[in-house]
């Protein structure tokens, strides 16, 4: 059986998609951003039985000669390597550009060299910028307000244009805001959450106004899983989402509710978004996934925030476990 390749394994979604794969029967490559420190990142929290079936391989995805090298005997790629931090895009624009475009190019041209038969391209809501019609569907004009946002769109077309120029067999998912346990803090459920729980009086916030479609870690592992293994999903992009919103507030005022903990909410306008750089709603529609490979979400938002904090009271303070590879 030829492995499937993930970059970007370490991450949030990437170490939750590792785990689903490597416990139905499938064999991992996984591709961890090269550090000194032999750091492992979420994929620290698999169970040790299932992270001894992985091959863990140390690189970047910005590295060509490796990209090719790591792709061999691979039937399928899932790139979810990228710098993701919108805050970090406005400061060193050109650090996303070769990450999230360049790096894209890699994986595509690899695979277009080897014949990959299934090339997943991990896109974002962000690219759609503030809704000019709700629900978003894929026809959505695109409408980057960052430079991350604009990265992303750019490695999108990047990727259809190597389906329809060289028949490469491409697929694009497009996540809306995803959450649950193994997050970083520059999220905002666990910036809530973290600080929910210390024992500060107040949060820190930026803008409260905002509307989102958050979508359990679960659901979207799901989704990645099914649109991976559909022929249908060639040359097409996936919302992934609920078609439901809600605003920053009362995502806060949700999270207090549950954990029967009431703070007042501070907001430092430097945690805010240039002003036109702000997105100010989204919600998806998923009428597209439901349809073309019966993809629908299970996990509704108060289960999975109870889920997620109750992983963030247990481990979000621990350091990662260490694993000698």
């Amino acid at each position: 059986m030829k492995k499937i390749l993930i970059t970007g394994s370490e991450g949030f979604i990437g170490s939750h998609l590792v785990e689903r794969l490597i416990s139905k029967g499938y064999r991992v490559k996984c591709l961890v951003l090269y550090n000194s420190f032999n750091n492992i990142g979420n994929l620290s929290y698999l169970d040790v039985k299932l992270f001894n079936k992985a091959e863990v391989i140390f690189g970047d995805i910005r590295d060509n000669n490796l990209i090719s090298d790591v792709s061999k005997n691979c039937s399928t790629i899932i790139n979810l390597a990228a710098l993701i931090g919108i805050p970090y895009s406005y400061i060193s624009p050109l650090a996303y550009l070769k990450t999230n475009v360049e790096g894209t190019y890699n994986i595509l041209e690899a695979a277009r060299k080897l014949k990959i038969k299934n090339v997943i391209i991990t896109s974002t809501s962000e690219v759609y910028g503030s809704a000019q019609y709700i629900p978003i569907d894929e026809k959505h004009p695109i409408n980057s307000q960052s430079p991350y946002a604009a990265s992303k769109a750019a490695a999108d077309q990047l990727a259809m244009s190597y389906y329809k120029s060289f028949n490469l067999p491409v697929k694009i998912i497009r996540p809306f805001n995803i959450y649950g346990p193994r997050q970083s803090e520059r999220a905002i459920i666990p910036t809530i959450i973290n600080q929910t729980l210390s024992s500060n009086k107040n949060i820190i916030l930026g803008n409260t106004k905002p509307t989102r479609d958050f979508n359990y870690i679960s659901d979207v592992v799901t989704a990645f899983v099914m649109i991976m293994k559909s022929k249908k999903a060639v040359g097409k992009v996936f919302n992934v989402g609920n078609n439901k919103k809600i605003s920053v507030s009362s995502l806060c005022a949700e999270i207090f509710k549950i954990m029967n903990i009431k703070k007042k909410i501070t907001i430092n306008s430097k945690r805010k978004r240039p002003k036109l750089s702000e997105v100010d709603n989204l919600q998806a529609s998923n009428k597209n996934i439901k349809k073309l490979v019966s993809w629908k979400p299970k996990v509704k938002l108060e289960l999975g925030l109870k889920l997620t904090i109750d992983w963030f009271k247990k481990e979000g303070t621990k350091n990662f476990k260490q694993y000698i590879i």
